[in-house]
C-alpha cells in the first residue's frame, strides 16, 4: 500500500465527509492505494457515527475511537500503530491541510 492518511480529530463531524470526499480524489487521480485512518479522539459530537459510516462506504477507511480526550500526541501515537502504508501522512481534520499537496509530500519522501 501507497500511503496511509493518519486524522486525529476531536468534534469535526461536519468536515469529515468533504475531507474523506476529497483525499479519495486525489488518490484515484494519482492512482495511490491508500488507506484512510481517522482517531476519534473523545468527540462529544456525531464523529464516530460519520466515521463508522464513511467505513461502510469506503473499506480504505479505517477508525479508532477513544472514549475520553487523550490529546493529539495520543491519537497520532495510536494512528501510527495500526497503519500499514510505505508512507504515512499526517492531516488536520478541519480542512486547512489541502489533500492535494499529498502527491507532493509522496513523491518527495519516496524519491528524495
Amino acid at each position: 500500500m501507497n500511503l496511509s492518511i493518519v486524522i486525529p480529530l476531536l468534534n469535526e463531524q461536519e468536515s469529515l465527509p468533504e475531507l474523506h470526499d476529497w483525499i479519495v480524489k486525489v488518490m484515484h487521480m494519482h492512482n495511490f492505494s491508500y488507506e484512510i485512518m481517522f482517531i476519534d479522539d473523545g468527540s462529544t459530537d456525531a464523529s464516530w457515527d460519520t466515521i463508522e459510516q464513511l467505513s461502510k462506504e469506503n473499506p480504505n477507511v479505517k477508525g479508532i475511537r477513544f472514549l475520553r480526550n487523550y490529546g493529539k500526541s495520543q491519537a497520532l501515537h495510536a494512528g501510527f500503530a495500526k497503519v500499514k502504508g510505505d508512507v504515512v501522512i499526517t492531516m488536520d481534520a478541519d480542512l486547512q491541510d489541502s489533500p492535494e499537496e499529498i502527491p507532493d509530500m509522496y513523491n518527495m519522501i519516496t524519491n528524495e
